[in-house]
C-alpha cells in the first residue's frame, strides 16, 4: 500500500496554519477536484478523497494533535500502543461548520449547483477508510446519502412559484387547478389544496413536484407562495376581519338595527341610542380560523360610520332646528 502524503502537505499548508487557513485550503481544493466537474476521472476521486480525509483531521483540534504527535498513525489499527482511536467509531467523525451550510456548500460547490442547493441539519458527518469518503445527513435541497462506492445522490432542487387567490379562497380553503410553464417552455397542470385560513405570502408545498434528483436523488419539491386578493369593504389583520357600517343620522340617535354582511353571510346588528361615529361592534367568531386549530376563528369588527343627510326638505330643516334649540335649552 502506498503511503500516505502529510495531511499539511495535501492541502498545501504550513503546520501552524490557523483554523481560517485550513478551510479556505480545503475549500479551494474540494471544489477543484469534486467528482461533479472531474467525471469519469480516478486521480481526481483519489485527490478528493485525501484532502478530504486531510482536512477531517487537520479541522478537529483533538485529531490534530493526535496527527502532529504521532502522525498517520495515531488513527490505524495499532496506534497508541495497540489501541484504536481513542475517539472510537473507526475514525468516523463528526464535525460543525460555522455559519449557514448553504454559505458553506455554496462557496465550495456553488459553480456546479449554484446557490441554494444545500440546506438541511447544518452539519456534516464524515468519514474515511475503506469504503471511501462519504457524505450524509443533509437533508432538504442538500446531499441525502452520497460514496463513491454508492454513486453520488442529490435531491432535486426545490422550485418556487406564486399564485393568487380570493379573499373567500383563503379564508374557507379550496382545491385550485394550476397550470405553471416551466423554463423548459412545457406547461404542467396540478391539483392544489389551499388550506383554510392561509393568508398573503405564506406558502403551499407541493412534494416532489420541483426539479428532478440526480443519481436517484429524490426530486424537490414545489413551493407555490400565495397572494391573497383584495375584498371590498373587507380587510384582515390576522385571524380578525375588519368592515364599515354606514347608519343613518336619525338610527345613531334614536337607535335601531342594521344589516351587516359578512363572510358568513348577513347579520343584523342593534344600534344602541346615541351611537357615535367611529364606535365598534364585534361580532364574534365571524373572522377567519386558523391554519393550526380549526377550533380558533377570529373576530369581525364593524366600524359605524353616521350618515349625514345632504340634501333636507323645509319641513325637516325646522325640525331639525327645533332638536337644536331643544339640546341647547
Amino acid at each position: 500500500m502506498a503511503e500516505k502524503r502529510d495531511y499539511y502537505e495535501v492541502l498545501g499548508i504550513q503546520r501552524d496554519a490557523d483554523e481560517a487557513a485550513i478551510k479556505r485550503a480545503y475549500r479551494k481544493l474540494a471544489k477543484k477536484y469534486h467528482p461533479d466537474t472531474n467525471s469519469g476521472d480516478a486521480q481526481a476521486e483519489r485527490k478528493f478523497k485525501e484532502i478530504t480525509e486531510a482536512y477531517a483531521v487537520l479541522s478537529d483540534p483533538e485529531k490534530r494533535k493526535l496527527y502532529d504527535q504521532f502522525g498517520h498513525g495515531a488513527f490505524q489499527e495499532g496506534g497508541f500502543g495497540g489501541g484504536a482511536d481513542p475517539r472510537g467509531n473507526g475514525g468516523f467523525q463528526e464535525f460543525h461548520f460555522e455559519g449557514s451550510p448553504e454559505d458553506f456548500f455554496g462557496d465550495i460547490f456553488g459553480g456546479m449547483f449554484g446557490r441554494g442547493d444545500f440546506g438541511g441539519s447544518g452539519y456534516q458527518r464524515s468519514g474515511f477508510g475503506g469504503s471511501g469518503f462519504r457524505s450524509t445527513d443533509y437533508e432538504g435541497e442538500g446531499f441525502r446519502d452520497s460514496g463513491f462506492g454508492g454513486g453520488f445522490h442529490r435531491k432535486g432542487r426545490d422550485l418556487r412559484a406564486e399564485i393568487s387567490v380570493s379573499f373567500e379562497e383563503a379564508a374557507f380553503g379550496c382545491d385550485k387547478r394550476v397550470t405553471l410553464q416551466g423554463a423548459d417552455g412545457r406547461a404542467q397542470s396540478l391539483q392544489v389544496h389551499i388550506p383554510a385560513g392561509i393568508d398573503t405570502g405564506k406558502s403551499v408545498r407541493l412534494r416532489g413536484k420541483g426539479g428532478p434528483g440526480q443519481g436517484g436523488g429524490a426530486p424537490g419539491d414545489l413551493l407555490l407562495k400565495v397572494q391573497v386578493e383584495p375584498k371590498p369593504g373587507f380587510e384582515r389583520k390576522g385571524l380578525d376581519v375588519y368592515t364599515t357600517a354606514v347608519i343613518p343620522f336619525t338610527t345613531a340617535v334614536l337607535g335601531g338595527e342594521v344589516l351587516v354582511p359578512t363572510l358568513y353571510g348577513n347579520v343584523m346588528c342593534r344600534i344602541r341610542e346615541g351611537t357615535q361615529s367611529g364606535s365598534k361592534i364585534r361580532l364574534k367568531g365571524k373572522g377567519i380560523v386558523s391554519m393550526g386549530d380549526s377550533s380558533l376563528y377570529g373576530d369581525q369588527y364593524v366600524t359605524i360610520e353616521i350618515q349625514v343627510p345632504r340634501h333636507l326638505s323645509q319641513k325637516a330643516r325646522e325640525k331639525l332646528r327645533e332638536f337644536q334649540q331643544a339640546c341647547a335649552a
